[in-house]
């Protein structure tokens, strides 16, 4: 039987010394390139997939595999449990040497989070959750924020396309991460993320689990749960926030002029 702790503990352990890695690499001059217009990819990309690959996959031998960074067979679809992984979420950041980039790795089973870890190099910061075992931050318990209104809310997403709700008096921010943007949310730093266009798994199945193990709630703008590790595994724009906050969002998106 799988055990849910063994196993946030491993991906947790493995995306601190990814993220570490990728830092090193950066620190001695970085080779980076275009997997598509548009798409960037570093050497540190590669080398942090390879070992996480390394590391995770011997350790659950019969566990599905995804990555951002590694071509999609498809047999994670027959796996009982996958690995979700994004060895540098926010590679965009990282290339320019800008701190707002995370190792990102979740668990699934039968299309949701199990277990989750995120870590940030840059500032030596992990989030990890557990399914019913709630959410950390470097060891200690994270809850999103109780603000109830749209107006004063912090928002993570693109503050050009949310017109609307800035009008209601919401505050509206980002950063390059969209891991990054939900373990920020479940920490209370902000009061919602906003996204504006689809997402895949590896940019959201960790965050995911540690916001609604923080007390959040997370689905599509109509309110439809994510599902993971589909095919093709990719989902619509989520929508993040604390429940009486998600519920006025979701109402306010879904008038369709935001």
């Amino acid at each position: 039987m799988a055990d849910d702790k063994a196993d946030r503990d491993l991906i947790a352990q493995a995306a601190i010394d990814a993220g570490k890695l990728a830092l090193a690499f950066r620190a001695r001059g970085l080779k980076a390139w275009e997997k598509s217009k548009g798409d960037p990819v570093s050497e540190a990309d590669l080398a942090a997939d390879n070992l996480l690959q390394g590391r995770l996959k011997p350790a659950r031998k019969d566990y599905g595999w995804l990555s951002e960074e590694t071509t999609d067979d498809n047999s994670r679809l027959a796996a009982k449990r996958s690995f979700v992984v994004d060895p540098i979420d926010g590679t965009r950041a990282f290339i320019k040497g800008r701190p707002e980039f995370v190792v990102s790795i979740a668990i699934i089973e039968q299309g949701e989070p199990v277990a989750a870890a995120l870590f940030d190099p840059s500032t030596d910061r992990l989030w990890e959750a557990v399914r019913g075992g709630g959410a950390r931050l470097n060891g200690s318990p994270i809850r999103v924020s109780g603000h109830k209104h749209i107006n004063g809310a912090r928002i993570l997403g693109d503050p050009g396309r949310l017109p609307t709700l800035r009008e209601m008096g919401a505050e509206a921010s980002t950063v390059n991460s969209a891991a990054l943007r939900l373990a920020l949310a479940a920490q209370g730093a902000f009061d919602a993320v906003v996204a504006e266009r689809g997402k895949w798994d590896w940019d959201v199945a960790a965050g995911a689990l540690i916001f609604t193990e923080a007390g959040g709630v997370i689905s599509s703008r109509k309110g439809a749960p994510l599902v993971f590790n589909g095919e093709p595994p990719r989902q619509p724009a989520p929508l993040a926030a604390g429940p009486a906050l998600h519920a006025l969002l979701r109402e306010r998106l879904n008038q369709g002029d935001s």
